[in-house]
């Protein structure tokens, strides 16, 4: 559901709030249940990847953090071993039923093999689910945005069944089981990043995350009287797939022809010096250059890491503008729609910088924004794409929250 700018769920206090009270009473609607039956509500966020793309498959880091946009799950327990799941985002599916004793990928299940995944994962780690469950799921993710609406789903779903059921399951093995879904029960490869930000975010917190080996670092990012702007093409991103794989194997190439004078495993492990030191060795130019963005992407997000721990955003600023330049020229997967958001964010008074983020060939940037230029800055910037693209953009201002997690229900009312 693409929510227009006028849409956008009231933000208090740097989180999304809205009606709990229609929510419980909806649960209470669809699945026919009791005023005093004990439901329990779950909240996972989605993600945004401040800066470090295309350097996790590269033995680089990445820095990403939670939103405050994300994935609404409220259940109750049953006394028999049905699951059973309603989503407000597609009313006309209706209820999604299956049991605990057939948990095998079903395709009519859509989106309900999300959690279905999950649940099969964690029994099979030898965690007894006893009985069933009503879960009613609501997500303020625009779709296709790339802010990862189903890593939040997954790991909404692992924290969720963790706590109801007291399973005492750490919480980084629910992060990989909620990769694990998404990579062998769904059949989508992609790596850690989005459910270890989702299961691991911290408000007014940035995650340093080496996607190799799990270790992270978190970086204060306080945001102040500044705002995170997402600014979605609305374009259809039908060449990322193709060109996504196209990038990686140019890296592995790169990475073998540097391998011949340099004793490294990835090109994360690179310096900037040795890379210029040795990149004739290389011999073809589009090669060199995917490889210099993971290169001097990967350092560019260290830095960006040392800058927040200064309280920096001025210098975090111009390595997300370096970022998406790389990105641009040396990478070359951002596409007329990317560039001309960007390039008119760069132009606004009031921005620190901008960048593209995911895949790239459509999706989403991201602004960092002084509060005060943030209407000014969203008519401008959407006026300029307008006019250079032809459509519409749309914009979503975010601020950083947690990491999945039960809420109070005072906290939401």
């Amino acid at each position: 559901m693409i929510m227009s700018r006028k849409a956008l769920p009231k933000i208090h206090k740097g989180a999304v709030y809205m009606n709990h009270e229609h929510l419980i009473s909806t649960f209470h609607t669809i699945f026919s249940s009791y005023a005093d039956d004990k439901i329990r509500t779950f909240f996972s966020p989605g993600r945004i990847n401040l800066i470090g793309e295309h350097t996790d498959y590269n033995g680089g880091y990445v820095f990403p953090s939670a939103i405050t946009y994300g994935t609404y799950g409220l259940t109750k327990q049953r006394k028999d071993r049905k699951i059973r799941l309603y989503s407000l985002n597609f009313k006309e599916v209706g209820i999604l039923e299956f049991t605990l004793d057939d948990l095998d990928y079903e395709p009519s299940h859509l989106w309900a093999n999300y959690p279905k995944g999950v649940l099969r994962y964690i029994t099979e780690n030898g965690h007894e689910i006893p009985n069933g469950l009503d879960i009613l799921i609501y997500g303020n993710i625009p779709n296709g945005a790339g802010l990862s609406s189903s890593a939040s789903l997954e790991v909404l779903t692992g924290v969720m069944l963790n706590e109801v059921f007291e399973l005492g399951i750490d919480r980084i093995q629910l992060v990989k089981i909620g990769q694990k879904v998404e990579n062998e029960f769904i059949g989508v490869n992609s790596g850690i990043m989005d459910q270890f930000a989702i299961g691991m975010g911290k408000a007014k917190s940035a995650i340093l995350l080496d996607c190799q080996t799990l270790s992270y670092e978190y970086a204060p990012f306080d945001l102040a009287d500044h705002q995170i702007v997402i600014m979605n093409t609305n374009k259809r991103r039908e060449l990322a797939d193709s060109k996504y794989n196209e990038r990686r194997s140019q890296c592995e190439a790169a990475l073998e022809k540097l391998q011949t004078v340099s004793d490294i495993t990835s090109l994360g492990e690179m310096s900037i010096n040795l890379f210029e030191q040795y990149k004739d060795v290389i011999g073809d130019p589009t090669l060199e250059k995917r490889a210099r963005h993971a290169i001097y992407e990967n350092e560019r997000t260290k830095k960006a890491f040392q800058a927040l721990q200064k309280g920096d955003l001025t210098q975090f600023g111009v390595y997300m503008n370096e970022s998406h330049i790389s990105l641009r020229d040396d990478y070359e997967v951002t596409g007329p729609e990317l560039d001309a958001l960007v390039e008119a964010a760069w132009k606004q008074e009031g921005t620190i910088g901008a960048r593209m983020t995911g895949a790239g060939f459509g999706g989403c940037a991201i602004a960092l924004v002084k509060s005060a230029y943030i209407e000014r800055f969203i008519q401008d910037v959407g006026n300029t794409y307008k006019e250079a693209i032809g459509y519409d953009a749309d914009f979503y201002v975010a601020s950083i929250g947690d990491g999945t997690k039960e809420i109070i229900t005072e906290a939401i009312a």
